[in-house]
């Protein structure tokens, strides 16, 4: 059902994206699925890099965390197996790579969590944080971790 509506919206997950450093890209404890970060890669190239209210528009990085979003459920599926086992999205956390003065992140993390809400609707409905960084690995945009409870 879920792996359903994300095709229904044209969106096919990659292969989660490979780590950068030592760490795994999701971990299972009971019936908790923890993301490490993601950030917007795309292919293997970070699409979105900079800060946000300088080098990039508030809408650009919107888009950012919606590619972070899917790289999370890229992960998570790899763990799991099937998005369909996911009972609900738990936590989302964003963090914005932001210029000084700018105060927008909880518009900019709406792009992960407005999606997950249209392809997980109730399930997907989530406690937040939204957070100014000044600096994000590979000078990314946005980065964005997400906890899910599984079935």
């Amino acid at each position: 059902m879920y792996e359903a509506k994300l095709k229904e919206m044209g969106i096919t997950l990659p292969v989660a994206p490979k780590p950068l450093a030592a760490y795994v890209p999701a971990v299972l404890a009971d019936r908790y699925v923890y993301t490490s970060g993601q950030i917007p890669i795309v292919d293997g190239d970070l699409k979105f890099k900079g800060r946000v209210g300088s080098d990039l528009t508030e809408a650009q990085g919107y888009e950012a965390a919606k590619i972070c979003a899917v790289n999370c459920l890229s992960a998570i599926k790899e763990l799991i197996g099937s998005l369909d086992n996911i009972e609900r999205i738990v936590k989302v956390s964003g963090f914005v790579n932001s210029a000084q003065g700018f105060a927008s992140q909880p518009k900019v993390v709406n792009g992960a969590s407005e999606l997950l809400g249209e392809v997980f609707g109730e399930a997907g409905r989530h406690a937040r944080a939204a957070v100014g960084v000044s600096e994000l690995p590979m000078n990314a945009a946005v980065e964005v971790e997400i906890i899910v409870k599984i079935k």
